[in-house]
């Protein structure tokens, strides 16, 4: 075994650690309160200090509060669909079990927030722009990772085996994370009406801290609560898979039991 042989088997195995149903859910429960709460009160103290206490922007006015939304909805569609990939990845070199069931919940969770940050951004740009939608880079990028998600939700559920509803949608979620480094980059790379990033790794905000921290607040409430609502779905989808197996145990036992049984000759 190479070395490349040894580090997949060794990260496999501690993946699979978690792959337990009964570890998973037992985990899960202690964790879920830790991800709502924080969600819910982050999400409503930044909402409601951008909407109502942050200042206008100069140039924007009143409109710009629509970034409280847009933005951490704009992050969650992006970031989300990159979970999905890792998911697929996982899925398809480990063959993790819970990869699978993670990919379909973060499916529809993606494609509703991804709705979101379409919206608000068609809210955001009448005002600025005159037009509810302009075919740029970055709005284009973002409504071809919408149809992604729903292409992924389609494909999973397509097949009457599982399993291969599975590994193809596996696929399409690793092939479609092209589309994310298109997004990110798409305003450097076009010129695009979109303004740039106002927030960047390498360089401070270009915005004030009066809008920075209302901003920070709702990013990380929205993605706490993105983090929670997968979760739950999550949860819910191992016990719904462990009860569909007990009662397939059950009915394979009564319908043993109902069998006829073979005569015995008699001495």
């Amino acid at each position: 075994m190479n070395a490349t042989q040894s580090l997949t088997a060794r990260t496999g195995n501690l993946f699979h650690r978690y792959a337990n149903p009964g570890r998973f859910l037992r985990m899960g429960a202690k964790l879920q309160p830790w991800l709502t709460w924080p969600a819910l009160v982050l999400s409503l103290a930044g909402i409601v200090w951008g909407l109502f206490f942050s200042p206008a922007d100069w140039q924007q006015g009143d409109s710009v509060r629509i970034m409280y939304v847009h933005v951490p909805t704009a992050w969650l569609a992006s970031s989300g669909y990159m979970g999905l990939a890792v998911c697929s990845l996982l899925s398809l070199v480990w063959r993790h079990p819970l990869a699978d069931l993670a990919a379909v919940e973060i499916g529809p969770v993606g494609a509703s927030i991804t709705a979101v940050c379409l919206a608000t951004g068609s809210l955001w740009g009448k005002p600025m722009w005159g037009t509810w939608w302009v075919w740029d880079a970055r709005l284009t990028s973002v409504l071809v990772l919408f149809f992604l998600y729903l292409g992924h939700i389609a494909l999973i559920r397509a097949f009457d085996e599982p399993q291969r509803g599975y590994r193809a949608a596996a696929i399409l979620g690793l092939a479609g994370a092209v589309d994310l480094p298109i997004i990110k980059f798409s305003v450097q790379w076009w010129n695009t009406l979109h303004q740039p990033d106002s927030i960047t790794v390498t360089g401070a905000p270009t915005m004030s801290t009066s809008m920075l921290w209302p901003l920070g607040l709702t990013t990380l409430g929205f993605t706490l609560g993105f983090a929670a609502i997968v979760l739950a779905r999550l949860r819910a989808s191992v016990m719904e898979s462990r009860v569909r197996t007990i009662l397939a145990a059950n009915r394979g036992r009564q319908s043993a039991a109902a069998a006829p049984q073979p005569d015995r000759a008699t001495p």
